[in-house]
């Protein structure tokens, strides 16, 4: 089995190791191995676990949600309410993500009327 060192994991989640270590005190995620030495010794689990970790965040999770959801995810009775969970935060994703849509529009809207008005990207004065 392949294990990864705190650093290693840091660099593949793209979470610090104080960000590791508070996931694993907060139940977000779940008690890392330890080597003989006492060192945390990451899985490839681990890391799947942390990808997905990193997808929720990105997207807007709370803490709070992203608690639940892993401490729903220790119990397979509970796909139900996971997957509750993941359809609540997927409406708030496409929210977001329609209003940014929204707001490009506006933006693109004013990019065509300074083309129409005959400027050209780099022409401005700095």
């Amino acid at each position: 089995m392949t294990t990864y060192s705190p650093a290693e994991a840091s660099a593949a989640s793209g979470f610090s190791i104080d960000t590791l270590r508070y996931y694993e005190k907060e139940g977000i995620l779940r008690p890392v191995a330890r080597t003989g030495s006492g060192r945390r010794a990451y899985s490839d689990a681990d890391l799947g676990w942390l990808d997905l970790v990193r997808c929720l965040r990105d997207t807007g999770m709370p803490i709070a949600a992203l608690k639940r959801y892993a401490e729903l995810s220790a119990d397979a009775a509970t796909l139900g309410e996971r997957l509750a969970l993941l359809e609540a935060h997927d409406a708030s994703v496409q929210a977001s993500i329609d209003a940014l849509l929204a707001q490009q529009g506006q933006i693109r809207e004013k990019i065509a009327w300074y083309r129409e008005q005959g400027v050209r990207s780099g022409a401005l004065p700095a």
